[in-house]
């Protein structure tokens, strides 16, 4: 393994110059004010006050629920995320928030679906046909919450996929690259969790282990012992690691230095040469986006600095947080982009939104005349601790070469 390139280049990336903050953008900075109003207001109407006629006690205590929703949700968010770092209020804040996101899905589905299908079917009167739709928005409510506790907190599964690279000599056909992002160790305490991944990790044998970002909700110092177990992950040949966006909220450079202490490899603007077989293949890696508006010194996603020095005729693999950093990738030459970020949206039907700033929601997506972009759904989950029709992975990309050797 051959290191080339420094993270200090001296060299500056041009940036485009980004256009204007356009109406939506606009309208998007009022979501914060807006949206705990609606996640609560919602179900309490289509629940309470359809035309359901409950018992005056009912009615109220139900509606007082709500209200104490819709004013401790925001107050434990903030005393979680906010200065103050709680874990138990952000624990509290983000279960809410999951929650009443899903009670607000499903209300405005079946309160209106629903309804109309018992209306059509002349399905009882209108009292009962309110009523069946608030048990069954609480059912279906509860068996998805159920199901995405469960499914945010088990192992993931590994994901298989074979990805083809023109480029890619035959030495290096069959190597086995393992992708984990996106663990967000956080208020919840998962090192045991956390040592399980590693040791599925290990079961892959993989000649190249990626992270490529997002590893906590917290410092590397209050986080520690939930990323310790990272440092039991092998490679035949490197472990490299590139910062997302939840590391420049939590001193960042504590987690580059973490990771190195636990022998990853962080691949800040930078790159490595992985040779096999007499072919070699670049394995590249940025940091976030967001790194230079962080105000960190140095931090920045310089893909220019990263490739610097490193022979264009050969394939490059790049780690890069953000799906939406393949525009650069792809003008670049990029051969293949890993990226995590999105969580394949974690709770549907979220990923609509996601959808708005990513180019890219899972799975392999191609761009421009040559790039590959492989988007992960995430290992871990952020926030609300639930993963609704978004299942995790753990991901084992095994890259093939279309320049096999032909038997004599």
């Amino acid at each position: 393994m051959t290191e080339t390139s420094s993270t200090r280049s001296a060299d500056s990336e041009a940036q485009a110059q980004a256009p204007g903050p356009s109406r939506l953008r606009r309208l998007m900075r009022f979501i914060p004010l807006v949206a705990p109003v609606l996640l609560w207001a919602v179900p309490c109407w289509v629940l309470l006050h359809a035309g359901q006629h409950w018992p005056l006690p009912v009615a109220v205590v139900g509606t007082v629920l709500f209200v104490l929703g819709l004013v401790g949700m925001p107050l434990a968010m903030t005393r979680g995320h906010g200065r103050r770092q709680q874990d138990r209020a952000a624990i509290i804040g983000d279960t809410l928030l999951g929650a009443s996101w899903i009670l607000f899905t499903w209300s405005v589905l079946l309160g209106v679906l629903l309804r109309l299908a018992l209306t059509v079917a002349g399905v009882g009167g209108s009292q009962d046909r309110a009523r069946i739709v608030t048990w069954a928005v609480l059912g279906v409510t509860a068996v998805l919450l159920v199901w995405g506790y469960a499914e945010a907190r088990r192992v993931p599964r590994v994901r298989r996929i074979d990805v083809r690279l023109p480029r890619l000599g035959a030495g290096l056909d069959g190597l086995r690259v393992a992708l984990i992002t996106d663990t967000h160790y956080g208020p919840l305490d998962r090192a045991r969790w956390s040592a399980r991944v590693c040791e599925t990790v290990n079961t892959l044998e993989a000649d190249l282990v990626c992270h490529t970002g997002d590893i906590a909700d917290g410092t590397a110092e209050r986080r520690r012992a939930q990323a310790v177990p990272l440092g039991t992950v092998r490679a035949t040949r490197a472990r490299v690691y590139v910062t997302g966006n939840h590391e420049y909220y939590s001193e960042a450079q504590g987690w580059v230095d973490l990771m190195d202490e636990l022998g990853w490899e962080p691949l800040r603007n930078r790159h490595l040469l992985l040779e096999r077989g007499g072919d070699t293949l670049v394995v590249a890696g940025v940091d976030d986006v967001t790194a230079e508006s962080s105000g960190l010194a140095g931090h920045r996603a310089h893909l220019a600095g990263a490739l610097d020095g490193a022979d264009p005729d050969l394939p490059v693999l790049l780690l890069a947080h953000q799906p939406k950093f393949v525009d650069r990738a792809a003008a670049a030459g990029v051969d293949l982009q890993l990226s995590g970020h999105t969580h394949g949206g974690q709770i549907w039907p979220f990923h609509h939104l996601v959808g708005i700033d990513q180019p890219a929601l899972a799975g392999l997506s191609h761009h421009g005349a040559r790039t590959l972009l492989y988007t992960s759904r995430g290992t871990g989950f952020w926030g609300p601790p639930f993963r609704v029709f978004a299942p995790s992975e753990i991901t084992l990309l095994v890259l093939r070469s279309p320049h096999l050797a032909t038997a004599p």
